[in-house]
Parts: structure tokens; sequence; C-alpha cells
């Protein structure tokens, strides 16, 4: 059989309840929450974490997480669609949720022991805790197996010392899942990672970043000066940790895929509606075929990236590897994002380049998509390993 074929498709169509429970919801939050302070967020680069808490009490911050750890206990596919609504009206509340629950706290779920999981999975879930997640360096963005960041042995604990950079939440996390080497240079079995709690000697933040777009989602370095860590605070075994990452991303990228799907349907209601409001030459401009075909475009590749990536959020959701189609979703639905949301701004015209309309936010939130948990040009690695093994 092709190879494109091997794995044929059980996805259901069928919004379920819980969608359609999980999508009002968040609308209805989204409306009265984050619509009214959205603008003031992003001019100000503010990370409103009082806004995640009440998320926390919505279950948005533990989608993943099993009810016996105060978790929502649901599956990829109410994931996926909370994510999206959450990212149609903003992307930068969208990316922050999404780093929360698929990369720090699904780590802990995924790998943690039972003591772990007791710890930090119940205030994570409830959002009582901020978490962020550390692979990313200065000099090391896709090119992980070359991280300075080191640990050493010493007796019962671990001395970490360098730095992570563009990490969400790096200054505001009460939790890090920080992947530190152990090993050799570029041994995929020479990283392991470590839980740590803000406040833990040796453990700082350093510079926040001063962002084109998602500028309510907090970016910031993590620094480790003789920072001393317990054993116990070992995720997994020594010289797991890149092998747990890459798992976690293949998770991570079905939720930046939610992201990019969100963004791109909110630059598309807005561009639509607007096109049906505007009027030039005695008609809506929507009547114009130039803005019909636009339009007709931004919804037919916002259906397709909502097929790869809710396929890959059921695939995942069978406890299948989703590692070439996460790859495929988040590809695609970042770079339709990109290109829906630049299709919004021409269709508002001179508007679209005014902070008066949603438009502009939408362009400048979309273009992370293709860059973060893992660039587009890693995801066709990824994709082209998958289909030519």
């Amino acid at each position: 059989m092709h190879a494109l074929m091997d794995n044929p498709m059980t996805v259901n169509f069928q919004e379920t309840e819980n969608q359609k429970m999980i999508r009002d919801m968040v609308r209805d939050f989204g409306a009265k929450e984050i619509k009214p302070n959205m603008m003031d967020w992003d001019e100000r680069q503010e990370f409103p974490i009082d806004l995640f808490k009440k998320m926390g009490g919505l279950g948005l911050m533990g989608v993943l997480v099993p009810e016996e750890y105060g978790g929502a206990g649901f599956g990829y596919l109410e994931y996926i669609t909370a994510i999206a609504e959450i990212s149609r009206i903003d992307g930068s509340i969208g990316l922050s949720m999404a780093a929360h629950n698929s990369l720090c706290t699904n780590h802990i779920l995924l790998f943690g022991n039972a003591s772990q999981k007791q710890a930090y999975l119940p205030k994570l879930a409830t959002a009582e805790w901020i978490g962020a997640w550390g692979l990313t360096e200065p000099n090391t963005g896709s090119d992980a197996g070359n991280m300075r960041t080191v640990a050493v042995k010493d007796g019962d604990y671990w001395v970490l010392n360098g730095a992570k950079n563009f990490i969400t939440h790096g200054r505001s996390g009460n939790v890090a899942v920080v992947i530190v080497r152990t090993g050799a240079v570029g041994d995929s079995r020479g990283m392991t990672a470590f839980v740590i709690e803000k406040g833990t000697p040796g453990f700082t933040s350093g510079k926040k970043e001063n962002k084109l777009g998602m500028r309510a989602s907090e970016t910031a370095e993590m620094i480790f000066t003789d920072c001393r860590i317990h054993k116990d605070q070992m995720l997994g075994k020594e010289g797991e940790g890149f092998i747990q990452s890459m798992k976690v991303l293949d998770g991570g990228r079905i939720s930046i895929a939610a992201l990019s799907l969100g963004i791109a349907m909110g630059a598309y209601d807005a561009a639509r509606n607007y096109s049906k409001e505007r009027h030039q030459f005695n008609q809506p401009i929507s009547q114009f075929q130039g803005i019909a075909f636009k339009l007709a475009d931004m919804a037919t590749k916002i259906e397709a990236a909502k097929l790869l990536t809710f396929r890959a959020g059921d695939m995942k959701n069978r406890g299948l590897d989703v590692n070439k189609e996460s790859a495929m979703a988040k590809l695609y639905a970042s770079e339709v994002a990109v290109e829906v949301a630049n299709e919004g701004v021409q269709i508002f015209g001179g508007y679209g380049y005014t902070k008066d309309f949603p438009a502009e936010k939408y362009y400048r939130d979309a273009k992370l998509c293709t860059i973060g948990e893992g660039t587009s040009e890693i995801q066709k690695l990824v994709i082209s390993r998958s289909i030519l093994k």
C-alpha cells in the first residue's frame, strides 16, 4: 500500500457534546474577560495572570490532566477545540494556555512518578501555579543536541549552570520543566529533565523579550547559576530528557496547530464580516470577485487545516504514533494562519493597518506559529524523514 495511506482515517466528523460545551463556554468567557482587555495587554505587554487563574477555574489549564489530579480529564479533540476558540479571540492567550498545558503540565503527566504528579499536577491543572518548559537556549534553537546548560552530579544533588531563552512564562512561572545536558555534547541520551520550583537558589529569570506579536504571552530567559537540584526532582531516568522532549513536542505541535487554526479563523471572521459591511462603488466589497475569491481560498484552507489538526488529535487519543501527523498539522495550519491573516489585512485595506481593527493583531500574532515548537523547516525535516524511512 502507498505510504501516505498507511494511516486510514477514522475521524468522526460529528462535534461531540463536550466540544460544543467547551466552545460555548470559551466564547462566553472570551467575550467577557478577554476581548475588552486584549489590546491593552498587547500594548503594554502585560501577562494577565489573573485571567489564567480564572481559566484554571474553568478547567482550561488542565484539559488533558485526569480528574484525580484536579484536571478536566478530556482528550485531544476537546483540547484542540478549547485552544482554537481562545486563539480565535486572542492568539497570545491561546499560546500561553497551550504552553502551560502541553509542555510543562504534559511533561510531568507523561513522565513524572506518582509523588511528582501528586505534588505538581493539581496546582498546574487549576492554574494555582503557572508552568514553564525549557529546552531552547541562546545558541541552540532547533539544534537542541548541542545545548550548553549542564548539570553535574554532586552526591544526591545535581548542580545546574546555564541559560534557557524564548521560554513562555520564563519569569512568571511557578515551576519549570528544564532539559539539561548530563552527558556528552550531541548525545541524544546525554540530556535529562528536571522539574524546578521558582525560588530555588540559583534559579533566576533574565530578559523579557519585546516581541512583534503574542505580546500578552510572556517570553523570557531562565538562568541557572550553581543551582542545586535534588535527585528526586529528576523526571524519569538520567539521559531520557531529549527522548521525553520529542514525545512532548508531538503533542505540543498539535496544540500549535490548534493555536494557528484559531488565529486563522479569527482573521477570516473579521475579514468576512468587514467585507459585507464595507461599501465601495455602491455595493459591499464582498460582491467583488477579487474579494470573494480571497475569502473562498481562506475558508477552504482553514477547513483543510482543521481536518489535519483534528486527525492528529484523534490519532493521539487512540495512542498511535503522531510524529508525522502532528508535524503535518503544525506545518500546514501555521502557514495557513500567516496567509489568512495577511489576506485579512488586505481585505481591510488601510483600516487593516491600524490598531482600531483586529486584522493587524492577527497578522502580528500568526507569524510565531511558523517558528515556535519547531520551525516550518524542522516540520518538513520530520515529515520527510518519516515518509522516506
